[in-house]
């Protein structure tokens, strides 16, 4: 399902990237001049080493001796090992790239505990799942609820990670959905979407902060550049809302 979601965002991104080029021609980096086949050839021997990287992951998951988070430590020992055949990991290197990754996951946990700090005090005060029961009693017709929860989710992901949004409100909301006659694999599609939207909004957009830990930026400099990401969320819903067939 997050697949999905996930290439229908690619989708839009390259979208709104081509139309960018087209707008601001200047900025586009030049074309490189023309070669010749043999030289394609012989320049593409250096992707060969990436080749064998996505191979071993993809292949280590569809052969069935790893799980996809599993895979992720393959890629790690993969790329590190052509790293190392290559020449291209000295030890300064490799403690360098080590104390990164170390900070920048330390990072990521201090911003999830306090997430999921947030999480526990709103889900003893009942508020997220007080509103979806709201929701739920107005008895809206079909894209009307649509466009109720997607405020809803925009608003409560300002305060919560991701998981915590559709595991405190989904359960009281799907029987309203199915009911309603909404379709729930086009459903859930449609929730990865907007929660994902959620995780960008200012004040505590969860990818906002970080990304602010990762570039050291002013956060609402960080926030005005997700922005068109956002709008193109925004009309992917509304595409798959008006042309359910794209996701089922």
């Amino acid at each position: 399902m997050r697949c999905l979601a996930a290439e229908l965002a690619n989708r839009r991104v390259a979208g709104y990237l081509m139309l960018w080029a087209w707008r601001f021609p200047e900025r586009v980096p030049a074309a490189e001049a023309s070669t010749t086949l043999g030289e394609k050839f012989r320049r593409s021997r250096s992707l060969i080493p990436m080749l064998v990287l996505i191979v071993g992951v993809i292949g280590s998951i569809y052969a069935g001796l790893a799980s996809p988070t599993e895979a992720a430590a393959v890629g790690v020992m993969l790329s590190l090992a052509l790293a190392r055949v290559q020449g291209q990991m000295p030890w300064a290197t490799f403690v360098a790239a080590t104390l990164g990754a170390v900070r920048t996951a330390t990072m990521i946990a201090f911003i999830l505990a306090g997430a999921s700090f947030l999480t526990a005090a709103m889900g003893f005060t009942g508020l997220p799942g007080d509103l979806a029961s709201w929701i739920a009693a107005q008895n809206l017709s079909p894209y009307m609820l649509l466009l109720a929860l997607t405020l809803f989710f925009i608003v409560l992901g300002c305060f919560l990670d991701g998981i915590s949004v559709v595991v405190l409100t989904t359960s009281i909301l799907l029987p309203k959905v199915e009911a309603a006659g909404i379709e729930l694999s086009w459903f859930g599609i449609y929730l990865v979407i907007v929660v994902e939207m959620s995780q960008i909004t200012p004040p505590v957009g969860f990818n906002l902060f970080v990304l602010q830990g990762m570039t050291g930026k002013n956060i609402l400099s960080i926030a005005r550049a997700a922005l068109p990401f956002f709008f193109l969320m925004a009309l992917g819903v509304a595409l798959i809302t008006l042309f359910p067939a794209i996701v089922t």
